[in-house]
């Protein structure tokens, strides 16, 4: 796909030193393992526990590595995200040690990704089309490689066994679509805002996906207390949304990091 862009124009000519691409790969290879093995070795509740602490790990690195300084009603709003998220999802909550290491591997690495897709595009002024062309083909190459290594470890099955037929292979092209533009949006969103608003936003996926079960599998599942935390989740990302766009509700304390330009050769 980064190749039919680069054709069509999108992506352009642009700098990314290789440390820096690496360590976007493997922040990102750990982020997809780490996920998939936290849900197989976890409880749902405890999975979605798991991904909302992202949002309180990407608030610590932006404070840390950006001096990024909230002000209380920001705060405030997040808390109010996580709870009337955690209201809606967090059913049966069990824990065991490798679950636990898979979801604290995942939560980190998916938060230093996202981090690091802002940072990228500031350090080096990438548009999120010329960060996706860098980096998509070294996942992919990356992944290809280790992928088959891990199932067969984590399963004790080889991909290469499974049996094939238009179904599954419908369903394998329709989810590699849908994830160009799932990541060309995460990029362009944490580009233009930051990985907290994306992580924000994302929460509102899982809304969706709530209210879509709703239409497709009628009123299991939907219950007082799923409708009670949409409308907690909702409530606090508009509050977010606005306690943030004013003034000293989320601003940097140090100076602006500085951009690299394009060397030229």
């Amino acid at each position: 796909m980064t190749l039919i862009l680069r054709i069509m124009g999108y992506v352009q000519p642009s700098h990314l030193p290789l440390p820096e691409l690496l360590k976007f790969v493997l922040f990102a290879n750990f982020s997809i393992v780490g996920m998939n093995v936290s849900l197989m070795w976890n409880s749902v509740g405890f999975y979605q526990i798991a991904k909302l602490s992202m949002i309180p790990v990407s608030c610590l690195l932006e404070v840390v590595f950006d001096k990024i300084r909230y002000s209380r009603h920001t705060k405030l709003s997040i808390c109010v995200v996580l709870l009337g998220v955690g209201v809606c999802t967090v059913t049966d909550v069990s824990v065991n040690t490798k679950g636990f290491i898979a979801a604290f591997i995942a939560v980190w690495s998916t938060s230093l990704q996202q981090y690091y897709v802002h940072f990228l595009q500031r350090k080096y002024s990438l548009s999120s089309f010329n960060l996706l062309g860098h980096t998509a083909p070294a996942q992919a190459a990356s992944l290809l490689l280790i992928g088959p290594i891990l199932d067969y470890w984590l399963t004790s099955q080889r991909v290469d066994k499974y049996d094939y037929n238009t179904t599954s292979l419908m369903f394998i092209i329709l989810s590699c679509t849908i994830a160009v533009g799932t990541n060309l949006s995460q990029f362009i969103c944490i580009g233009r805002f930051t990985a907290v608003s994306f992580q924000v936003l994302g929460h509102m996926k899982t809304i969706l996906v709530l209210i879509m079960g709703f239409f497709f599998f009628g009123k299991e599942g939907l219950n007082l207390q799923v409708v009670l935390g949409m409308i907690i989740a909702v409530v606090g990302m508009i509050w977010y949304g606005n306690a943030s766009s004013k003034p000293g509700g989320k601003e940097r304390r140090s100076h602006s990091l500085p951009t690299s330009k394009t060397e030229t050769r």
